[in-house]
């Protein structure tokens, strides 16, 4: 598994990867508000940075199963995913 980070301009941030071969895939993301390279939750472990995951899935009270994330790659394409904001609003 890899991480790949890139920074936000004009509230959007495109990672472009590379060579992936078709398939299925699944990812998760964050905005890293302070630059710690951690996910920051408070005391509950309430994410305080906004978080997300690939088809904009949604879990209750934890991530969401690999089937709701889980997509068909089948050649070059454009997955576009919104960040959730639980604590710091946006």
């Amino acid at each position: 598994m890899e991480g790949y980070s890139e920074t936000i301009s004009n509230n959007k941030s495109v990672i472009a990867i590379k060579d992936l071969k078709p398939g299925k895939y699944a990812f998760k993301f964050f905005h890293d508000e302070n630059n710690d390279e951690k996910l920051n939750t408070n005391f509950m472990g309430i994410p305080k940075e906004g978080y997300g995951f690939s088809n904009n899935a949604k879990g209750k009270f934890g991530p969401p199963s690999f089937d709701k994330m889980i997509f068909d790659l089948a050649k070059s394409d454009t997955v576009k995913c919104t960040p959730s904001y639980l604590l710091n609003q946006k």
